[in-house]
């Protein structure tokens, strides 16, 4: 049985070292059928998903704003419990050879006692190895628990970094494309742009963007739970946003940064599918967006501010058709995710975060057209 005990222990040992090392350290994705993060989340994620629906509008939100910090502690606990426990599986293999200041004996419970104490690097003394094998397991622990509480440390400061630069750019789309972006309010807001240079430097940052979010989110997955400061933002709107946009751009506005917006929407597509696949969320037939009606008034908001749509006889055809490539995914992340995705056009008009106070309904200023 303590051979068996043994195997075990090197077993465990190994699948939460390795785990650890891929979802800290490696920086990049890894492919694998059993990885201990990603069950976690899998089997924690789906039953807070379903408490949330209980709850309604900010009380939700909120809720679920909480899963991704805690879900980072709860899986470094749980690194640090298989380890202590393997351990103790370790040294109860070894025949338990310890000596106990005071009552009480030695026995596999005393074992992972020890083993504890020695991860944490507590150092109490009333549980002290024997012999040369529990010796050198104890060292060898003591290192390991060193090593994990040193990549903790470093660990959580290049996740709030991650996410810090993330949420800079959505609140900066809440001026450009309103609360919540739409790709409509994106366009018209940019009317009075100049050979759409404005447009197309924005587009430009926005393709950076989404690079830095397939990185960082491929690199670091729990970012991905990590919900933005206002209920009506989130990282996978605005990259919505900006395809809706792009897409737009590309088959609809003659002569806007044509190049940049085929640019932008190839990476923020690429980063949409990737992320999909690391959370196995595969593709799903999605609920129309635009249906007819909606793209009539589409054009009629874009026509207010000048931008008059190209009426060739492809243009539905050719929007969806790219509309295609990429709403399968966002659809299926929005619903694993919990993230609503944004309209077309915004459905009532409301002002911006910018413009709102948690003392007032709504910041009365001298807000004009022209400010956009």
């Amino acid at each position: 049985m303590r051979w068996i005990g043994g195997v075990a222990g090197v077993l465990l040992l190994a699948v939460v070292l390795w785990d650890a090392f891929e979802t800290i350290i490696l920086p990049r994705r890894v492919s694998g059928r059993i990885r201990l993060t990603k069950m976690f989340y899998r089997y924690t994620w789906a039953p807070w998903r379903a408490t949330a629906r209980v709850l309604t509008g900010r009380r939700r939100d909120a809720f679920l704003s909480f899963y991704g910090p805690l879900s980072l502690i709860a899986l470094l606990a749980l690194w640090a419990a298989g380890s202590v426990f393997s351990f103790g599986l370790l040294q109860w293999a070894a025949g338990s050879a310890m000596t106990v200041a005071g009552e009480g004996g030695t026995g596999f419970w005393t074992d992972v006692y020890m083993s504890g104490t020695t991860f944490f690097t507590l150092g109490l003394g009333d549980v002290v190895p024997r012999s040369a094998l529990a010796k050198t397991l104890a060292v060898v622990e003591a290192g390991t628990g060193f090593a994990f509480l040193a990549a903790v440390i470093g660990y959580f400061p290049v996740i709030y970094q991650a996410f810090s630069r993330r949420e800079v750019a959505i609140s900066l789309l809440d001026a450009r494309a309103g609360s919540p972006p739409s790709a409509s309010e994106l366009l018209w807001r940019h009317r009075s742009d100049p050979g759409s240079a404005a447009l197309a430097e924005l587009l430009r940052e926005w393709e950076h963007w989404a690079a830095d979010v397939l990185e960082s989110h491929l690199s670091y997955p729990p970012l991905a739970y990590f919900r933005s400061q206002h209920y009506n933002e989130s990282w996978l709107a605005a990259l919505t946003t900006i395809l809706d946009a792009s897409a737009l751009i590309m088959v609809g506005l003659e002569g806007w940064c044509l190049r940049q917006a085929e640019l932008t929407f190839a990476m923020a597509r690429h980063a949409v599918v990737d992320l999909a696949q690391v959370f196995s969320t595969p593709p799903r037939r999605p609920e129309e967006r635009l249906p007819s009606a909606q793209l009539a008034r589409l054009r009629e908001r874009l026509a207010a501010g000048g931008l008059a749509l190209k009426g060739r006889p492809d243009f539905e055809p050719r929007l969806t058709e790219l509309r295609r490539m990429y709403e399968p995914y966002v659809e299926a992340l929005s619903d694993h995710l919990a993230l609503p995705l944004p309209p077309w056009v915004r459905e009532r008009e409301r002002p911006d975060n910018w413009q709102t106070s948690a003392w007032d309904r709504v910041v009365r200023l001298p807000v004009t057209e022209e400010h956009f």
